[in-house]
Formats: structure tokens, sequence, C-alpha cells
């Protein structure tokens, strides 16, 4: 019966309390024994608390015998990213010069809201230090690994929300990403992750990244996915740059035909190197995608790679955050992190100014390009996950890892919404990410299209090997 709970959606999670054919703390119990036989694995949780988990789980249990649920996810254990602040535990963003005191009594404007539906929480998922690079490691947690392979990374900054969902330590779990930092992940760890739109989800407190930070779910369904948007879109007055509510449910009308809508298909957007398997893996997943209705146009967006002003809006951004620190602090902190923020501090007023310019001229380009265009079909990444522990591939032409994330940060620079879907394998049994992009706001189509693909070519029966008892494969 254990394994057999750790496989199921939040949805069917749902379902079953409902009927009372299982407990809200029968389903902790054994994602809390999934993350004791299989965190000293991958290390996906920093923090694991089963005294407080299971108390949420008894709380929600008697509101089941009561015929009281709590809002939309009352019961369902979610795993918290180590950047979301929770007020039972301390959020220490995977740095040793964060006092664990000074965060503890207030919440993340997800966790609110999540905390208002009932949920369970289950720990803190591991992420780099202030959430700043593409894979996830730290001095103060070390590295996670991926669930597929424990050798190779999980990605990050989410990284260990993602190895706890694919391992099944935890159907529902928080992500931040601000330069693919969800999506990065879920395309490493075979899951899904959305980065909506910039403003849809409100965000509080403020990241050190500014605008280019996005909170989202990671979820092993696109359906799970839709149902925490339900949940993670509710109103926050904290966030000033919240935009108004929707007054539409993104599990409402998620199984939507997909006939007849206009997608781009990039498969490299004019400008990447992307590996032969990936190329054919996404490939077919377009093909799918026309075989349910879409019109499918070969054609890229346009744009040439804004890497260069990504970096200047991105490290900035972490220069801002270290700007206060002295220098016994900064000796306890990610060396690499140290580089980019001194570099980024040293950033002419003007050069930032004429990034700004570039963010802007993307995205109206963006703009108009979704006037022809419903949707964009990318790959999520040009690489499968590679050694842990490491920030760029062996033998990589740089040493910073948006250079391997060319899908993913231009559209936090535009405030797009993005999905990453699992798409395919690679010879190693990695995973491999479709990459789904939407005009501002067009969250609801984004997660149609990705429902839609995800019912035609599932790969949700497949889990890795580490997931069963004994290590048989899933």
């Amino acid at each position: 019966m254990s394994e057999e709970i750790l496989r199921m959606t939040a949805i069917e999670l749902l379902s079953h309390y409902r009927t009372g054919a299982l407990s809200p703390v029968d389903a902790a119990r054994a994602m809390l024994d999934q993350i004791e036989r299989l965190n000293p694995v991958v290390n996906a949780y920093c923090l694991v608390d089963p005294e407080t988990t299971l108390s949420h789980a008894r709380e929600s249990e008697q509101r089941y015998l009561k015929h009281e649920p709590l809002g939309k996810v009352d019961g369902v254990p979610v795993a918290v990213k180590d950047v979301f602040l929770t007020p039972m535990w301390p959020t220490l963003k995977g740095s040793r010069i964060v006092r664990p005191e000074s965060t503890l009594n207030k919440s993340s404007a997800a966790v609110s809201a999540l905390s208002r539906n009932g949920y369970v929480p289950l720990g803190k998922t591991t992420t780099p230090e202030f959430g700043w690079k593409g894979v996830t490691d730290s001095l103060l947690c070390g590295p996670t690994n991926n669930a597929w392979n424990p050798a190779m990374t999980s990605g990050g900054s989410s990284g260990g929300s993602a190895s706890a969902v694919a391992l099944g330590m935890g159907p529902l779990a928080l992500g931040t990403d601000a330069g693919g930092s969800i999506r990065i992940p879920a395309g490493f760890s075979g899951i899904v992750g959305f980065k909506p739109t910039f403003g849809e989800v409100p965000h509080w407190p403020g990241s050190p990244f500014g605008t280019l930070a996005h909170a989202g779910p990671m979820t092993w369904t696109v359906e799970d996915c839709a149902l925490m948007m339900d949940v993670m879109t509710e109103p926050d007055s904290r966030d000033s740059f919240a935009a108004p509510r929707s007054n539409f449910g993104y599990l409402a009308d998620l199984d939507r035909d997909i006939k007849g809508l206009r997608i781009a298909f990039s498969p490299d957007l004019g400008y990447v190197d992307v590996d032969a398997e990936i190329q054919e893996s996404v490939r077919k997943a377009v093909a799918v995608l026309e075989a349910l209705g879409a019109h499918i146009s070969h054609v890229d967006p346009g744009f040439s790679d804004p890497l260069a002003a990504f970096g200047h809006l991105f490290y900035s951004g972490a220069a801002n955050a270290l700007r206060d620190l002295g220098p016994r602090q900064r000796e306890q902190m990610d060396p690499s992190l140290i580089e980019v923020a001194d570099k980024a501090g040293k950033l002419k007023m003007l050069d930032y100014l004429d990034a700004m310019n570039k963010r802007l001229a993307l995205s109206e380009r963006m703009a108009v390009f979704h006037d022809k265009y419903d949707l964009l079909v990318t790959p999520t990444l040009p690489i499968t996950a590679f050694q842990t522990n490491r920030e760029v591939p062996p033998d990589w032409h740089s040493t910073r890892w948006p250079s391997w994330t060319p899908f993913t940060y231009p559209f936090n620079m535009t405030g797009q919404p993005a999905l990453s879907v699992p798409c395919g394998f690679s010879s190693a049994g990695l995973p491999i990410g479709l990459q789904i992009i939407g005009g501002r706001f067009a969250d609801k189509l984004v997660l149609q299209a990705g429902q839609a693909y995800q019912k035609a070519a599932p790969l949700t029966d497949r889990r890795p090997a580490l997931f069963a008892a004994g290590g048989a494969a899933g």
C-alpha cells in the first residue's frame, strides 16, 4: 500500500481522502518513510520535521472525518523550497550566514495560500545559496543529486524540490525561477515545472533577483500543476506587483481540445547547439501536438541571444543582496557567488540601463510574436543532466551556468509563462523536457497544451529505479 500511495498524484490523494479510503496521516507517513530511505542518496531535503508534518496530517484527518475539508489541497503533502518563509521552520536559503531565528514566525505568500487550503508541510528542500545558480549545491547543505542517476545533478536552483517529486517524497513542491530555476530541474528530473507569468502568482518577500523571479509549482503531472496554481494565485496584498486576480480556475477546462492552436516550433531559437537525442525527442513531441490538431509552424522568434543583458540584470541582483556583507560573512559563502557579485558590483549604470532596454525590446518582440502564434515550443534544455556538484559540464566552454540554459532565461526577461513537461529519455536514461511558452497571462492556455500533450504521450508511469522499495525499476 505504501508504494501505491507514493505513486498517487495530489488529485488522486484528494479523491481517496473524500471517500475515506485513505487518511492524510497514511499519506504523510508513507512519504516521510520515503524521505528517510532516499534523502541520504539524493539530498533533496535540508530540513525534515516528522512531528510537525504528522500534526498537520492529523488535523486534516479530523477535518475529513467531520466532512469539513479546508480548501483545495487539504491533507496533501507539499515540499517547500528553502527560500520560502515558513513560520514554524527556519529559512536558511542554503547559506551559512542567515540567522535562523530571524526567519521564524513569518510566512511567504505561497506558504500562506497553501496553509489556508490545509496543506501538510513535509519539510524544506535544498537550494544553492540564495538560489543563485542552475544547479543545487551549497557549502551549507552539499549537492542535490538527480533522481534518475545520483551521480548527476538535479539541476537548480529548485533541485531539491525536483528530486523530491520524482522520487515520491511529496506530490507537490514549491519552486522559484529567476533564470530557469523551476524548469531546469524539472527538465533534468522528468517532472512538470511551471513558471507563471510574472505577477500571476503573488510572491512575497521579493527576490534578490527582482522582477526576473517567479514562484511556481513543481509536480508529477500537469493536472497537479493546475491544482497548485488554483491555490498559489490566491490574492496576497503584500505583493505590490501582483496582477488583478483572474476569475477562473486552472483546473477548470484543463482538458480543452487544442485543435486549431497556432504553435511555433523553434528547435534551437536560431542560435543554440542542441544535443541530437534531445532534438529527436522534442521533434516527436511536436508531432504529437500536430496530431492533436495544432497548426505547427517551424519558425524562430527572431531574437539574438540575450545572455549578456540577462547576466547584467541577474548578477546585479546578487551584488545588491551582498552589498552590506563584511569580509567575515563573505568568507563563509559560495566563492563563485562572491565572484559574480563582485563583478556585477563594478557594472556601470549605463550598462545596466542598456540591459533594461534590451529586456524591454525582447518583451516587445515576443508580444508581437504572440499576436501571430498562440504558443512557442522549444526544448527545455540543450543538454541532459551532467555530473553533480558542478556548475557546468566538464570541458564546457564557459564557467557560468546560464551558458547551458539558453532556452530558459529569455522568458524570465519577458515575464512570460513557460512550462516544462517530460517528453522522453536519453540513451543513458536521463529525462528530456519540452518547453511550452505562452504570451503574458496566457498561463491557462500553456497548461492546457501541456495537459493535452501529457495525456497523449504520458511518461507518468515511469519512475526512477530508486523510487521502488529495494531499488526495482518503477
